[in-house]
């Protein structure tokens, strides 16, 4: 009964696992890929923290209006998301 218990515990994670991953790729404006023809993010920092690009993990990638925008983690998709011009502004500049 143990055993049985333990396996569908494993696969239920498994599943939740996997699903959380598709909510992420999902709440995207548009999935980044080459073939898109979206202008290539140039910074080393993310936009919204300012924190190096990897520091969090791999980094969060959206595309806006025809441009790649990194972020160190999804978490600051949503502070972008509240005013995109101020940031935008902010890429041109640099």
């Amino acid at each position: 009964m143990k055993n049985i218990f333990k396996s569908t515990l494993v696969v239920f994670s498994f599943f939740i696992l996997f699903s959380c991953e598709g909510e992420k790729e999902a709440s995207n404006d548009q999935p980044a890929s080459p073939e898109s023809g979206s202008k290539p993010y140039p910074l080393e920092t993310c936009l919204v923290s300012g924190k190096k690009l990897g520091s969090m993990g791999d980094p969060y990638l959206i595309v806006h209006e025809g441009q790649e925008i990194k972020f160190c983690c999804d978490a600051c998709e949503p502070t972008f998301k509240k005013d995109p011009a101020k940031f935008l502004a902010e890429l041109d500049d640099q």
